[in-house]
């Protein structure tokens, strides 16, 4: 289970797993702001599941502005879904929109996650020789949506909602 770190600022920092959280929380170092389902026991202690913690003192760490292109991250940005327009399918692969051997590059613009079907069947064509389009033009992600595509989370749990910015 994944869960939201903040900064004393209330700024999202990173996402954490579950036993860094209550690591955290049993250390002094942060608070839960938001619960999850359950808890977490031990025999002298009962820590409910964390969904949100705060760090109780502030953290200067540079903010990445970028995700490496990956194809999980491209996954996560397209939402795991076939990116052309006559498709609905569950994506699996990634695509090239130019093709390299087109002179296409590697490049977050370039990229959009496909299934396997349209990824064989467009092979090393172009969009327009096929008569296809995409659903939405791949952009390299920014804000927030870093932070979530770096950890693999496409689609960030309720609790959440309130500690993220409105662009997610």
């Amino acid at each position: 289970m994944a869960v939201l770190l903040l900064n004393a600022s209330y700024e999202p920092l990173h996402v954490i797993t579950m036993r860094r959280a209550v690591g955290l929380v049993l250390a002094g170092k942060a608070e839960i702001l938001e619960e999850g389902d359950g808890q977490v026991r031990s025999v002298s202690v009962c820590v409910p599941v964390p969904a949100v913690v705060r760090l109780r003192y502030m953290v200067h760490v540079p903010f990445r502005t970028t995700v490496p292109l990956s194809r999980r991250a491209v996954l996560v940005r397209d939402r795991k879904s076939c990116q052309f327009t006559h498709c609905r399918r569950h994506a699996t692969t990634v695509d090239h929109v130019v093709p390299r051997s087109r002179g296409g590059t590697h490049m977050w613009d370039n990229v959009v996650a496909a299934c396997t079907r349209c990824n064989a069947r467009k092979g090393n064509q172009l969009l327009r020789e096929l008569g296809w389009s995409l659903k939405r033009r791949p952009v390299a992600p920014r804000g927030a949506v870093v932070l979530l595509t770096a950890a693999g989370v496409s689609h960030p749990p309720a609790a959440w909602d309130q500690w993220l910015p409105a662009a997610v």
